[in-house]
């Protein structure tokens, strides 16, 4: 069973590796429900009990599917999920975080997954039409009103984290983080650190280049993220594989697969860190738990750190549009 970690000073406690559900309503290939269901009952069985979705996966439809699959097991699991976006005709235009809107969606949220409370619900992206200290105040009153437990934030910068912080305490932002994408090493960490807020990291093995099953952009099927994910194109695809060799070679000395060496820096790298790795399969889930097991000296840290430092990896880790998104 996996061990447990606290994120933030509140006493949100999850299993020390969570399960990203994303991948099994949308953006990496087609959905099987049968084995999602599956994947998510085997998470649980094996103590991984921190799953975490969000309004516009799918949209709406990653929320149904763990409504479904956690039909009279709602106590055994912590679910996290978000709010944010406006969703119109199944499409996102813009991000919507008024108060009003953040109560909507939270009763929506609540009947698609059949439960009367949200352990962790986090903004999804800023709203810069919004003051921050709206939403939290907003998320506060859901709080005493019992609906929600804890308050987070997604892809927030240093100033947003503050501000929010000081109207209602974060426990957690989501963020990408990982031995590829090591974005928030400069500003973002020693905040959360100060604060004592804990880290989610999603995408925790490189969308696939630490674990060795990358593919150029167009060998993706259109509607696949990976599609347009400049990482994956043209020079930016070569020259990633080559880094990502680096985590391969040292994985291969340790004995273990290059995507659990991964996830064991990431866990090695502070005890309020909480990686969600995603997968609709049990094979790359149990890989994913064993990593919990993996014991990284120190001397195996500083060559991780060194094999890929920050700012190594080619290509914007969005679009650019999608760069704009985020508060940084």
């Amino acid at each position: 069973m996996l061990a447990k970690r606290k994120l933030g000073r509140q006493g949100l406690e999850v299993s020390c590796l969570g399960l990203g559900c994303m991948g099994m309503s949308q953006s990496y290939g087609p959905a099987d429900e049968g084995e999602s269901i599956a994947v998510i009952h085997r998470a649980i069985a094996e103590g991984c009990t921190f799953l975490d979705t969000a309004e516009v996966y799918g949209p709406f439809a990653n929320e149904e599917l763990l409504g479904r699959a956690l039909k009279g097991r709602r106590d055994e699991v912590t679910i996290a999920t978000k709010f944010g976006f406006r969703i119109e005709s199944g499409k996102i235009n813009g991000t919507d975080s008024r108060p009003s809107h953040i109560r909507e969606v939270v009763d929506a949220s609540l009947r698609r997954l059949g439960t009367d409370h949200i352990d962790l619900l986090y903004q999804h992206r800023v709203d810069k039409t919004i003051p921050i200290e709206d939403v939290a105040d907003t998320v506060a009153g859901l709080v005493q009103a019992g609906k929600v437990r804890y308050f987070g934030l997604s892809e927030a910068g240093a100033k947003t984290i503050r501000r929010a912080h000081k109207v209602h305490p974060v426990s957690a932002l989501q963020s990408e983080y990982s031995l590829w994408e090591r974005n928030l090493e400069g500003d973002i960490i020693p905040v959360l650190k100060e604060l004592g807020i804990g880290l989610v990291p999603f995408a925790p093995l490189g969308r696939g280049f630490l674990t060795g099953t990358a593919r150029p952009a167009d060998a993706y099927a259109e509607g696949d993220f990976r599609r347009n994910d400049p990482r994956f194109q043209g020079a930016n695809f070569d020259a990633n594989m080559t880094a990502a060799k680096l985590v391969q070679d040292l994985a291969a000395k340790k004995g273990v697969k290059p995507g659990q060496l991964a996830l064991a820096w990431l866990l090695a790298k502070g005890d309020f860190i909480v990686p969600i790795p995603g997968t609709k399969r049990q094979t790359y889930l149990l890989e994913n738990i064993a990593a919990a097991d993996i014991v990284l000296t120190a001397d195996e840290l500083r060559q991780l750190d060194g094999a890929l430092p920050p700012g190594s990896i080619a290509g914007l880790r969005y679009s650019e549009q999608n760069m704009r998104s985020v508060d940084r």
